[in-house]
């Protein structure tokens, strides 16, 4: 992808799995589309790739003069290696093979004019990372992290990464800040909260949000409904619209 095509370019990575990062790309995705923004998300997550499933795609993408068309739902243009393969087929490729694929899906994809693309990047700091950076040239890192120190450990060696990679701005965010009682609407620190703030201050980097534990996100995922459209004036989605809204100002993203 030319970087003509898409005007501002976020990636969205975490040091470890299970962190909740492919939920965080895609509600963040469609909080920018409520923006009226013109939004793309790659999943780069070529071995578990999940977010054909959040966004509710179960069919495989069309083509046009020998170039991927993206799905679209609800102002979303979404493509992901997981829609080009057999359902529950594992991805049993090295690096090269994976960093390849990928360079497939910028280069070879009709994605139109955009003033967003956001890639959800696999944990870690792989090839598929290196790769996305060499090829997209992004301008902002969003770095997903829990409250807890094996989780902040990570964090930081993903800041540190991005660093490397000469990513102007690298920001934190922290998910599963807290349960949300659903009786009583309160917040229990299960795993401890403020965290990801503390740690943003200590790197010198922004803190974009904290966002609770809602039983109602995974569900809303896994229905292939996020939950910034199907529960918007849920705790998780004002989080989330608050996120998008500091994304938009550091970025100075006009629309």
């Amino acid at each position: 992808m030319s970087e003509e095509r898409a005007t501002h370019r976020i990636v969205v990575l975490s040091g470890k799995g299970g962190v909740g990062k492919t939920t965080i790309a895609v509600n963040l995705a469609y909080s920018l589309v409520a923006e009226t923004m013109r939004v793309g998300l790659l999943d780069a997550d070529i071995t578990g790739p999940n977010v054909p499933i959040m966004t509710g795609i179960d069919e495989a993408p069309r083509q046009k003069d020998s170039l991927l068309l993206p799905h679209e739902r609800e102002g979303l243009k979404v493509v992901s290696l997981a829609s080009l393969l057999p359902k529950d087929a594992p991805v049993i490729w090295r690096g090269p093979m994976r960093s390849k694929a990928l360079e497939q899906l910028l280069d070879e994809t009709e994605w139109g004019d955009l003033d967003v693309m956001i890639t959800d990047l696999p944990p870690g700091t792989g090839d598929e990372v290196l790769t996305i950076a060499q090829k997209t040239s992004p301008q902002l890192a969003v770095v997903v992290t829990t409250p807890q120190e094996v989780a902040l450990l990570d964090a930081r060696r993903a800041i540190n990464f991005a660093r490397k990679l000469e990513i102007p701005t690298i920001g934190i965010v922290e998910n599963m800040s807290g349960l949300l009682c659903p009786h009583c609407g309160e917040a229990i620190d299960v795993f401890g909260a403020g965290s990801g703030e503390r740690e943003a201050e200590r790197q010198g980097v922004p803190f974009f949000g904290a966002i609770p534990m809602d039983p109602q996100a995974p569900r809303a995922g896994d229905t292939g409904s996020p939950i910034v459209l199907n529960a918007p004036e849920s705790p998780v989605a004002q989080a989330m619209r608050s996120i998008s809204a500091e994304v938009v100002r550091l970025l100075q993203i006009a629309h």
